[in-house]
C-alpha cells in the first residue's frame, strides 16, 4: 500500500494531527477493506488511501476555497453539485483517485444528508484534519443558507394577501408537485436495487408499494420505515418465514387498532414532537428530519410536513409548498428549505427576531447528522456498509422511503392543483365557483406540461428554468 502523506505544518500542530488521525483511520478502514468482499468498496487498490495530491491549507483558505468554487455555484440540484465538485478536485487537480471517488460516493449514499455536502467535508478532512471538514461544510452550505433566510424575510414582506405574491406562487405549486414526482421516481431508480446483486429486488419495491399504502392508512412513517428495514433483513438473510410472519402482523396490529381505537387520523402519521414552534421544538423537528433524509431532502420532506402542516397545523400546505420552490431556485442543497419552515414557525405568535431564531436552530439540527456521520470518521463509516446485515437494513429502509415520498407527492399533487380560496375568490358563490374551476383546470394544465418538461429535458437548470416561467406564467394565469 502507497505511503500516506502526513497534511500538517510546523505551525499547526492541533489541526494536523486531526489530519493526521482521520488519515490514520481511512488507512485501517483500508487495510480491512482488502479482506472484504463487499461489491461497494475496491479492493485491493494501492491508491485509495494516497493523499500526496491533497493541498495543505489554513482553514481561511479552505474556507474561501470551498465557498468560492463550490457554495456560490451549487445550481442544478445534487447531480450537478456532485459532478462539480467531482471534476475540480478528482478530474482537473486529482486530490483523490477517481475509484477512492467513487468509494467515499458510496458510503454516503447510504448516509443521511446531502452528498454534495458530506463530499465538501470529507476533502475538508483530508486538507485539514476534522476541524477542516466543519469549515468546508459550512463553507458549502453558507451561501444557500443566507440566500434563504432573505428570501424567508421578503416573503413575511411580501404578505400573503398580495394578489400578485399569490399569483406568482400559486402557478408555482403544481410545478414543484411535478418536480418532486419526478424525485420520487429518481429516487426509486437506486432504491430498488439491492447493493449485493447490483440488480432490482422485487422485495424492495414491495417494501414501497406497502409503505405508500402504510401512509394511505395513516400509518405512522417511523413504524414503516423501522419496520421495512427489518423486514429485508430477514429477507436477505433467507429467513422467510419470520419475514412472512412480521409483514402479516403489521396489518394485525392495523386491524386491532382500528377495532379498538377507530381508524387512525391523518395526524397519527406524525410523532409531535413540534406541536408549537417554539425553539427547542424547532431543532428537535430539524434534528430529527435529518436523520432521515436518505438520499436527500426529498425523504425529509414527508417527515416536516406532516409534523409542521398535519400535526402542529402552524405551516399551511400552500406556505409549505411555496417554500420547497423556493428550496428548488437556490444554490443550495434542497434541504435549506427546512431554513424557511423554522423561519415561518419563528413569525407564529412572535416576533421577527424569534423567526431568525426560528431559521438557524432548525438548520442547525437538520444539519448535525450529516455534520457528525462525515466527520466523525469515514473508516468506521465503511465498516458500517461492510457489514451486510446494517447493508440490507439500509436497503429495506431507502426501499420504504420511496413509498413515503410517493403519499406526499400525492398530497402535494392534491394541494397544488385545488389551491387554496383568495379573497377576491370570496363573493358572490357562482363567481367564486367559476374562479376556483378555472384556478383548478390551470393549474393542472400547469402541472401536466411541467412533468413533461422535466422527463424531457434533463438539463441541471432545467427545474430553475421552469420555476422562472412559472412565475412570470402566473402573472398572466392567476391574477
Amino acid at each position: 500500500m502507497a505511503t500516506v502523506s502526513a497534511i500538517s505544518s510546523p505551525s499547526q500542530d492541533s489541526k494536523s494531527k486531526e489530519a493526521t488521525s482521520f488519515q490514520k483511520d481511512a488507512e485501517n478502514g483500508a487495510q480491512e477493506g482488502e479482506t472484504t468482499s463487499n461489491p461497494i468498496l475496491a479492493e485491493n487498490d494501492t491508491d485509495m488511501e494516497d493523499n500526496s495530491n491533497v493541498p495543505k491549507m489554513s482553514l481561511l483558505k479552505l474556507f474561501w476555497f470551498v465557498f468560492y468554487n463550490f457554495g456560490l455555484f451549487a445550481w442544478g440540484g445534487p447531480v450537478a453539485q456532485i459532478a462539480l465538485i467531482k471534476e475540480r478536485l478528482v478530474i482537473q487537480d486529482k486530490w483523490i483517485t477517481l475509484a477512492r471517488f467513487q468509494r467515499v460516493f458510496a458510503v454516503y449514499q447510504i448516509l443521511p444528508g446531502p452528498e454534495a455536502a458530506e463530499l465538501c467535508m470529507f476533502f475538508g478532512c483530508l486538507s485539514a484534519g476534522r476541524l477542516g471538514g466543519v469549515i468546508a461544510g459550512i463553507a458549502f452550505m453558507l451561501p444557500g443558507f443566507v440566500l434563504m433566510l432573505l428570501a424567508s424575510y421578503l416573503y413575511s414582506l411580501a404578505g400573503l394577501e398580495n394578489k400578485y405574491f399569490n399569483a406568482s406562487f400559486r402557478a408555482l405549486q403544481p410545478i414543484v408537485a411535478a418536480m418532486i414526482l419526478k424525485a420520487t421516481h429518481k429516487i426509486a431508480d437506486h432504491s430498488v436495487i439491492s447493493h449485493t446483486t447490483k440488480k432490482i429486488d422485487a422485495f424492495l419495491i414491495i417494501a414501497a408499494i406497502c409503505t405508500a399504502i402504510n401512509g394511505a392508512l395513516h400509518i405512522n412513517i417511523f413504524i414503516s420505515l423501522g419496520l421495512y428495514g427489518i423486514w429485508y433483513m430477514l429477507i436477505f438473510r433467507r429467513l422467510f418465514i419470520p419475514a412472512a410472519i412480521l409483514f402479516i402482523l403489521q396489518y394485525v396490529g392495523f386491524a386491532l387498532y382500528v377495532v379498538y381505537r377507530g381508524f387512525p387520523s391523518p395526524v397519527s402519521l406524525a410523532l409531535g414532537i413540534a406541536p408549537t414552534p417554539t425553539l427547542p421544538n424547532l431543532f428537535v423537528l430539524g434534528l430529527v428530519a435529518g436523520s432521515l433524509s436518505f438520499g436527500g431532502a426529498y425523504t425529509a420532506i414527508p417527515f416536516i410536513q406532516v409534523e409542521a402542516v398535519l400535526k402542529g397545523r402552524w405551516l399551511s400546505q400552500n406556505v409549505f409548498i411555496d417554500c420547497i420552490a423556493i428550496g428548488n431556485v437556490l444554490p443550495a442543497p434542497l434541504v435549506i428549505f427546512a431554513t424557511f419552515v423554522g423561519f415561518q414557525g419563528g413569525l407564529v405568535g412572535s416576533g421577527l427576531g424569534n423567526a431568525f431564531a426560528g431559521a438557524v436552530v432548525i438548520t442547525l439540527g437538520m444539519w448535525f447528522p450529516c455534520f457528525l456521520f462525515t466527520v466523525m470518521g469515514h473508516s468506521l463509516l465503511e465498516k458500517l456498509v461492510r457489514n451486510k446485515l446494517l447493508a440490507s437494513f439500509f436497503d429495506g429502509l431507502c426501499g420504504a422511503v420511496v413509498g413515503v415520498i410517493a403519499i406526499i407527492a400525492a398530497q402535494i399533487l392534491k394541494s397544488s392543483v385545488e389551491g387554496s380560496p383568495r379573497n377576491d375568490e370570496l363573493g358572490g358563490l357562482n363567481s367564486a365557483a367559476l374562479s376556483r374551476i378555472s384556478h383548478t383546470g390551470s393549474a393542472a394544465v400547469i402541472y401536466v406540461v411541467s412533468l413533461g418538461v422535466l422527463y424531457k429535458f434533463t438539463n441541471k437548470f432545467t427545474p430553475l428554468l421552469l420555476l422562472v416561467s412559472g412565475a412570470v406564467a402566473g402573472q398572466m394565469i392567476f391574477v
